[in-house]
C-alpha cells in the first residue's frame, strides 16, 4: 500500500538526489569517525565520576498509577536511547530542533529521536515509576532517577558489533558494561537489598538490530560475504551473547523487543523499494529470520536461567498491519516521515534549518525517515503492555 506518492515526488523536486548524498555523507562520516571513538570506559563525567544528587525516597504513585516494579533498565538503539548519544562523540544525533518538537511545554530537543516521549517513557509511566526514563549518561541524575530505572540505549548501535563502531557509538558490550557500573553506583547509594530488588523484579528491555539490517547490511555493505541468513545468524549469534552476559549479571525479567519490518520504514522504501517505494523484501526477509532465531535463543536462555523469565516480544506483525492499514490507527500517511520530504531525513538530516515540518504530526505515523512518531510509539506500548508486559511483571 503506497500513500501519497504522487505528493512525495513533488515535494522532492530536485531534493532526492541530495537526500541521498547527504544521507551517503552522514554514514562516511559516521565511519570516519571511528578510529578516533574512545570505547566506553566508565570514565565519564555523565558516568561513574558524575555526582548523584540524594533526593527523597521514589513516589510510590506515577498519575494515579501504583507502582508495579522497583525500576525499568532498558538497552538497545535510536527506538529507545533518550539521550546517551548526547554525551559522546558522534554525528548520530538528536539533540537540535525539529527533534523535540512536541515534548513538555517547552517543545525541547532531548536527544530522543522523535517529535515528543519514546516507548520507554510510556511504559515507565504505564509501569507507575515516573514521566520519563533517562539517559544513564545524563549529566545530572538524581539517586531516584537510578532506582527507578534508566535506559543505556545508544542511537545508531545493534547486535553486530561492526553497527557501533561504523556510527561511532556505544555498542551494546559497552552497554552492558554501563551496567556494570550502574549496579555499583545503587548498591553504593541505596545498598545490596535495593539492587537485589531490581534484578529480581526490576524490568529489563532490550531493542537493537534495525540498524544492523539497514545501515550495516544494506545502506554500508560492510557485510558483503553474508547471505541474508548467514548475517541473520550472526545478529542472532550476538544478541543471544548479549542476553547471556545481562542474565548472568543477575537480571530475571528480561523483555527482547523482536526486529520490526524494517523493509518499510520511509528511508528504506526510497533507497531500496524502487520508484512506486514499496517495502523492500530483502530488509524483511532479514527481520523475520532474525526472529525467528531470537525465538530458539529466548527458549535455550530460559532453560539455562532457570529463575529468569526471558520474553520475546513480537511486535512486527503489529507495526507491519499500522504501516499498511494507518486509517485503522489514526493516520493518514504512513509511508512518508513528518520532518521535510519524509523521505530521507534522519538525525543531522533533519534539522531545523533545512527541514520543515508537516502540518500535522498526528496525521503522521512517523515523526523522520526512520523512526515513529509519539502517537504511533503510544499506541505500540498499549498493545505491547497488554500483550506481553502483563505477563512478565505478574
Amino acid at each position: 500500500m503506497i500513500m501519497g506518492v504522487g505528493r512525495a515526488t513533488r515535494r522532492m523536486q530536485g531534493r532526492s538526489s541530495m537526500s541521498v548524498l547527504l544521507v551517503s555523507l552522514l554514514l562516511l562520516a559516521a565511519a570516519a569517525g571511528v578510529s578516533s571513538r574512545a570505547t566506553y570506559t566508565g570514565s565519564s563525567t555523565a558516568g561513574a565520576g558524575a555526582s548523584v544528587t540524594t533526593t527523597a525516597p521514589p513516589k510510590k504513585h506515577v498519575d494515579g498509577k501504583k507502582q508495579q516494579v522497583p525500576a525499568l533498565v532498558v538497552f538497545g538503539d535510536s527506538i529507545v536511547d533518550p539521550g546517551n548519544n548526547n554525551a559522546i562523540s558522534t554525528i548520530v544525533k538528536a539533540n537540535f530542533a525539529p527533534y523535540g518538537h512536541d515534548f513538555g511545554a517547552d517543545h525541547r530537543p532531548t536527544g530522543r529521536f522523535c517529535n515528543g516521549r519514546i516507548p520507554t517513557d510510556f511504559i515507565a509511566s504505564r509501569l507507575g515509576l515516573k514521566q520519563l526514563l533517562p539517559a544513564y549518561l545524563a549529566p545530572n541524575l538524581t539517586t531516584h532517577d537510578l532506582l527507578t530505572g534508566v535506559s543505556f540505549a545508544s542511537g545508531g548501535t545493534g547486535y553486530d558489533p561492526l553497527t557501533a563502531q561504523l556510527a561511532s557509538v556505544i555498542s551494546m558490550t559497552d552497554q552492558l558494561r554501563m551496567f556494570h557500573e550502574y549496579k555499583a553506583r545503587v548498591r553504593a547509594a541505596a545498598g545490596d537489598a535495593a539492587l537485589s530488588e531490581i534484578l529480581a523484579r526490576g524490568v529489563f528491555a532490550v531493542c537493537a538490530g534495525s540498524d544492523d539490517v539497514a545501515n550495516t547490511y544494506f545502506t554500508m555493505r560492510a557485510r558483503s560475504s553474508y547471505s541474508h541468513a548467514s548475517y541473520a545468524s550472526l545478529m542472532v549469534a550476538h544478541a543471544t551473547a548479549f542476553l547471556d552476559g545481562l542474565l548472568a549479571a543477575g537480571a530475571r525479567r528480561v523483555a527482547v523487543i523482536s526486529m520490526p519490518p524494517i523493509g518499510c520504514v520511509p528511508s528504506q522504501r526510497t533507497l531500496s523499494g524502487g520508484m512506486g517505494r514499496e517495502c523492500s523484501p530483502d530488509h524483511n526477509e532479514i527481520a523475520e529470520l532474525v526472529n525467528s532465531g531470537m525465538g530458539t535463543a529466548v527458549d535455550t536462555l530460559k532453560a539455562k536461567y532457570p529463575g529468569a523469565r526471558v520474553m520475546l516480544v513480537d511486535i512486527y506483525g503489529y507495526l507491519l498491519d499500522m504501516m499498511v492499514r494507518p486509517d485503522g490507527y489514526g493516520f493518514r500517511e504512513s509511508t512518508l516521515g513528518c520532518c521535510g520530504t519524509g523521505m530521507m531525513e534522519v538525525a543531522v538530516l533533519c534539522n531545523g534549518v533545512t527541514s520543515a515540518v508537516c502540518g500535522d504530526v498526528e496525521e503522521y505515523l512517523f515523526w523522520d525517515s526512520y523512526h515513529p512518531t509519539e502517537k504511533a510509539y503510544r499506541i505500540l506500548v498499549d498493545y505491547v503492555y497488554d500483550n506481553y508486559l502483563k505477563e512478565l511483571i505478574a
